[in-house]
């Protein structure tokens, strides 16, 4: 790892912070059973940059120990969910076409999160998956999209200067 490497991971955790932050005012859409989580956009970086993997497990990490004060997820949804960002992260940088990479957050979070989030909402496990999926796949096909494409204009901006 070098400082740029680092850099752009610590860049990645900030502007996840960044973007469940200013989403707390709108009630649970972040951490319940239906979430559109804007930050979850991001989750497309790893197709075309490795530092988005640590950056994301970080920004998830410290966005659910701020969350956890709204949530009644507690250490199950700080470590779990971030330690699914982790792994969907690192299988998303392993392919190599955008809307494959989609699948591993979407199905991830849809499947895995959904367990705890309706054993504590006490709302059935399908429903519960049906929420998060749809949710997840806005967030990242959506945002993630537009994330992509501006971080692949400004890499490219910034390679000619």
């Amino acid at each position: 790892m070098n400082t740029k490497y680092l850099t752009k991971a610590s860049l990645i955790a900030g502007i996840y912070l960044v973007l469940v932050l200013i989403q707390i005012p709108m009630g649970n859409l972040a951490f319940g059973p239906i979430q559109l989580r804007i930050a979850e956009g991001l989750t497309l970086l790893p197709v075309v940059e490795l530092a988005a993997i640590p950056g994301l497990f970080v920004g998830c990490l410290i966005s659910n120990l701020i969350l956890a004060s709204y949530s009644a997820f507690g250490l199950v949804d700080i470590l779990g969910g971030s330690l699914i960002t982790l792994l969907a992260a690192y299988l998303t940088s392993k392919t190599s076409n955008k809307f494959i990479a989609a699948l591993p957050p979407i199905l991830l979070n849809g499947f895995i999160v959904s367990i705890w989030v309706s054993y504590f909402t006490s709302i059935p496990y399908w429903l519960t998956v049906l929420g998060i999926i749809i949710g997840e796949a806005i967030s990242v096909i959506v945002f993630g999209s537009i994330i992509l494409s501006v971080y692949k204009k400004a890499k490219i901006y910034l390679k000619n200067k």
